[in-house]
């Protein structure tokens, strides 16, 4: 198991135990994961981006989408039936799936639309204004109160 050290991170940074958690969590995630059903993450803009999924043979009703802890959860089932078909050929899956996606502090689901078998999923980076960077102005003292009095 690979380990990485992140002391050196820790000693010029502080409230990074959720991005220590990620590399913890990615480090020791099995190898092996499944590519179902595959999706693509794309960059819309600079505060915006979309994720794309290929859930062919899914309707509404078998698929949810779920944003807990910063957790994109999406998924998918099908309903059992007591169809019977025979295959000569099933290259299609529509077997149930989970996938889940890291989202970074401030990124929200604004929507998501299914259409033509592909789930998109749009998310938002909205940064509270509180959080934005600010000016501090550094205050003078009054060029009155440095004015030194000759007597």
């Amino acid at each position: 198991m690979n380990s990485i050290d992140l002391t050196p991170l820790y000693r010029n940074s502080v409230g990074f135990d959720r991005f220590a958690n990620l590399v913890d969590s990615a480090l020791n995630t099995e190898s092996v994961t499944t590519a179902y059903p595959p999706y693509n993450i794309e960059v819309l803009d600079d505060n915006r981006y979309a994720i794309t999924l290929a859930v062919a043979g899914f309707e509404l009703s078998h698929l949810d989408i779920v944003v807990e802890k910063n957790i994109l959860s999406v998924k998918g089932k099908k309903p059992e039936t007591d169809e019977k078909r025979e295959y000569l050929y099933h290259g299609i899956a529509t077997r149930t799936f989970e996938r889940k996606f890291h989202l970074a502090d401030f990124v929200e689901v604004s929507r998501a639309d299914l259409d033509k078998g592909l789930l998109t999923i749009e998310l938002v980076k909205e940064v509270p204004e509180a959080m934005k960077p600010k000016m501090i102005e550094i205050n003078q003292p009054a060029a009155e109160a440095i004015e030194h009095k000759v007597a």
